[in-house]
């Protein structure tokens, strides 16, 4: 699943189409109808950790900001669309999303949900929210091309869940991520790690339990936006053993560990902006910038998911159950 960082650049380049109204739709949901759309206003972008939120209106609904066009069209140059790539509604692959037969929703002004499809009724915001897969991704004016043969030996491209294409003449494509229609989201900045609001304290309490510290770092009540890879950075560059106890470390650690997730959120997101590959330097590495071999293994808790943690047993070194020790000066 993308980590905060890379939702946070989705919503960049969803960011200068809203205002525009939905003129052709196409994609392979079929769970999340792409017929949805047509003709509604994107009034909206949120992101939170690794959601992202849109707001789309009809046109009765849209606000007396947007009623001429010249105020909202986007920054993204018009480019040519290959019909054969703009997919119709009756594509076949399978979308994950809310059930429902896709149908548009009947009007009523109660502002609820259709209890049967959780499309949103006439009068209620029309919020959708996008989870992505392992490899999501959100394409402006193009499309995604393969870049190797499946199994099968075939070079095919991969298929857009959802294309929306805008009346200021450029489109999206979404691609490996579950959409459905929810209430209006409720962000919550300071359990966001690349939030400026991003509340430390809180963060730190959260480390300070008497659990691995690989654990506390993944859930997202506290470290909205973290995933796998800023875990395994952060952690190495804090010289701190995956299966530490939060309650064995020190403050200063902790503090540091909470330094470095925010330093390599902000940097790998800079980096994204100006178009980079991220530097890691343990994550998926056979040895660590000091030379000594890497351990990869699954950690996580019995009754929730394992991930593939990579650490330096030399530059991470395990801890002692005797009490809080300071890790930074072994």
């Amino acid at each position: 699943m993308p980590e905060g960082p890379s939702v946070r650049k989705f919503h960049h380049l969803v960011s200068p189409f809203v205002g525009q109204k939905v003129i052709k739709t196409g994609g392979s949901s079929k769970k999340l109808h792409p017929a949805t759309f047509q003709s509604l206003w994107l009034q909206d972008a949120q992101v939170h950790g690794k959601r992202l939120f849109l707001r789309f209106d009809p046109d009765e609904e849209m606000e007396p900001l947007h009623s001429n066009p010249q105020n909202v069209r986007g920054t993204c140059q018009k480019e040519g669309v290959d019909p054969e790539l703009a997919l119709g509604p009756s594509a076949q692959e399978t979308s994950a999303g809310p059930s429902g037969s896709g149908e548009p929703a009947t009007s009523r002004s109660d502002g609820s949900y259709d209890l049967g499809t959780k499309i949103p009724l006439a009068g209620a915001q029309r919020w959708l929210e996008v989870r992505f897969g392992l490899f999501g991704s959100i394409w402006v004016n193009d499309f995604s091309r393969a870049k190797k043969a499946n199994k099968k030996g075939d070079w095919r491209d991969p298929v857009p869940r959802l294309v929306l294409h805008f009346s200021g003449g450029g489109f999206l494509a979404f691609y490996n991520c579950q959409m459905s229609w929810s209430p209006p989201p409720v962000i919550v900045p300071t359990c966001d790690i690349l939030s400026e609001k991003f509340h430390r304290g809180q963060a730190l309490e959260a480390l300070r339990q008497a659990q691995p510290v690989c654990y506390t770092l993944l859930d997202q009540r506290y470290f909205s936006g973290l995933g796998n890879i800023i875990k395994n950075e952060a952690l190495y560059r804090a010289r701190i053993h995956p299966l530490s106890l939060g309650s064995f470390l020190t403050s200063a650690s902790l503090e540091t560990l909470v330094d470095h997730v925010v330093e390599f959120s902000k940097d790998w997101l800079q980096d994204k902006f100006q178009g980079k590959e991220r530097h890691t330097q343990i994550y998926q590495k056979e040895r660590c910038p000091s030379g000594h071999q890497v351990m990869k293994e699954m950690f996580g808790p019995s009754d929730g998911f394992q991930r593939l943690t990579w650490w330096c047993p030399q530059c991470q070194p395990q801890l002692s159950s005797k009490g809080p020790q300071n890790l930074l000066s072994s």
